[in-house]
């Protein structure tokens, strides 16, 4: 059985895309490919149908990931189908957590810097690096890559007694 993981930030086209390919990258070094499945989405629809941004893309290249994606909007109905919401910060997760059509969807929603045991709790929220320059979408990496580790071992942890 798959385990769905949706990223969210507010445009996607910086954030949530970054946080997509660093943990597709993840999980394939893990060897759950075809397992796991990561996508992203954003709270708003104003980029749908566009790439990542270009410093996105260039951060990730230099860094060895790859990205291929087109923007689009979180739709409620993905609920369903979604093992675990991945807000950015948070707004995205209070957002989500209004979108979600049950207790139970709303309880899918984390943020990504939760998993990550060094992040303040007081702060967990990854800067929208949008209207900066580069150096803010390398700091918006090594946040990702931070808490990607310990999202994966909480995958694997609810993955537990899943029928492949």
């Amino acid at each position: 059985m798959t385990y769905r993981v949706c990223f969210v930030c507010t445009g996607n086209i910086c954030r949530s895309p970054m946080a997509e390919a660093v943990f597709h990258a993840r999980v394939a070094e893990a060897g759950l490919e075809g397992v796991v499945e990561t996508d992203s989405a954003g709270t708003g629809g104003w980029h749908e149908g566009e790439g990542a941004d270009p410093r996105t893309v260039a951060v990730l290249e230099e860094h060895g990931y790859g990205l291929d994606h087109t923007a689009r909007q979180f739709q409620p109905s993905w609920f369903a189908d979604l093992d675990l919401v991945v807000a950015l910060d948070a707004g995205h997760l209070r957002a989500l957590r209004r979108l979600a059509p049950t207790e139970q969807d709303a309880a899918k929603v984390r943020l990504l810097r939760s998993f990550d045991p060094a992040a303040d709790s007081g702060d967990l929220d990854v800067p929208d690096p949008y209207y900066g320059g580069l150096d803010g979408f390398g700091e918006c990496l090594d946040m990702v890559e931070a808490a990607s580790t310990g999202l994966l071992a909480a995958v694997r942890e609810q993955m537990k007694g899943r029928v492949a």
